[in-house]
């Protein structure tokens, strides 16, 4: 049995904590990512606020399962339409939860499902029409216990 002196446990010790926190993916930067995904489905456009809605709980009592309900006003038509609806969680480590996609024959753009959220932090829906103009949506949820780990 090798025993280790106080300099040697602090060495050991430090290397430890360095390694497990250089391979934990950091809460901060799911905002980072979430921003930089939205740039990415804007294309350098502006969205616009109103005519998208999220519903889902103001307090989530359990991060594993929280329900969610994306809607676009207005029904689906041929002249307008939601090509596609991103869904993010900022504080999630991977902020990515949902792609819909819709289609003039859609009917309602609606779409509802589940998510994980690991913290309290905002939800974030952004709409492409098929215009080609874009429409966002944030909602602040407060999580009491995470669930991505947290």
């Amino acid at each position: 049995m090798t025993v280790l002196s106080k300099r040697e446990f602090l060495i050991v010790a430090t290397g430890a904590a360095a390694a497990a926190l250089a391979g934990m993916p950091t809460i901060a930067l799911g905002a980072e990512k979430a921003e930089k995904r939205v740039a990415e489905f804007l294309g350098g456009a502006t969205a616009k606020e109103g005519g998208l809605s999220l519903e889902m709980p103001e307090i989530a009592e359990n991060g594993n399962t929280v329900p969610l309900t994306v809607r676009v006003d207005g029904e689906a038509s041929a002249d307008r339409y939601a090509e596609s609806v991103l869904i993010l969680a900022d504080g999630n480590p991977e902020p990515g939860v949902a792609t819909f996609h819709f289609s003039p024959l859609s009917g309602t753009q609606e779409a509802s499902t589940r998510m994980r959220l690991a913290k309290t932090q905002n939800v974030i829906a952004v709409a492409k029409m098929n215009d080609g103009s874009f429409m966002r949506t944030d909602n602040l949820v407060k999580v009491t216990i995470g669930g991505c780990g947290g």
